[in-house]
């Protein structure tokens, strides 16, 4: 199948787009607060780059998170403007689902979250998950890890397996493409933003 595929979750920006047997991975490490500028111009490279026209796409994909708020917005809000242009179906794949396809085994897949805090899921070797998304913190991460491969991007305070988002974010495409997981794309968020965390406590006081 062919289809395009996007990650704005995190620091980093990846674009993948897949025609036939033809792949182009764009990975970008370094693009906090430039989502929204940078990303249709990457879209177009990379598409550019295999012949491969939005038209002729079966579907497209965002990562719908966790991670920054902001940047999931725009990665979702950008797919859903293609799926809804050209009648295409939707895929969604959570930035744990991008760790995660990083190994055969078991996996625990971990982001930092801000404030010591880590966002958490746990995979079976066939990349069903056994534990489901969480917040904890470095305490509740260490019981986990001993457990579980602990797989992840950004550095932990624990030893862990160096994660590639974008070969990840390829592989569990091709996966979830092949099981038929197509749908609406609704953000993962595990958490509050900080923004509704003060609107709350401000309501309390």
């Amino acid at each position: 199948m062919n289809f395009l595929a996007i990650d704005t979750s995190a620091d980093y920006l990846t674009v993948v787009a897949k025609k036939g047997e033809r792949e182009k991975i764009l990975f970008e490490s370094d693009c906090a607060m430039r989502h929204s500028s940078r990303l249709m111009g990457a879209i177009e490279e990379t598409l550019g780059e295999i012949g491969l026209t939005p038209s002729e796409c079966d579907f497209f994909c965002a990562v719908t998170g966790p991670g920054s708020f902001t940047g999931i917005r725009i990665g979702i809000s950008a797919i859903k403007g293609f799926c809804s242009a050209l009648a295409k179906p939707a895929l969604g794949v959570t930035s744990f689902d991008t760790l995660a396809y990083n190994t055969t085994e078991s996996a625990l897949a971990a982001i930092p979250a801000g404030r010591g805090l880590f966002y958490l899921a746990a995979f079976g070797a066939d990349k069903k998950i056994l534990l489901p998304p969480e917040i904890a913190d470095k305490r509740r991460l260490s019981a986990l890890a001993g457990k579980y491969t602990l797989v992840g991007y950004s550095p932990l305070p624990l030893p862990y397996e160096k994660a590639d988002p974008a070969a990840g974010l390829l592989h569990a495409v091709c996966s979830r493409a092949r099981a038929g997981t197509f749908g609406g794309l609704c953000p993962l968020y595990v958490r509050k933003s900080q923004a509704e965390e003060e609107r709350e406590k401000r309501g309390n006081i």
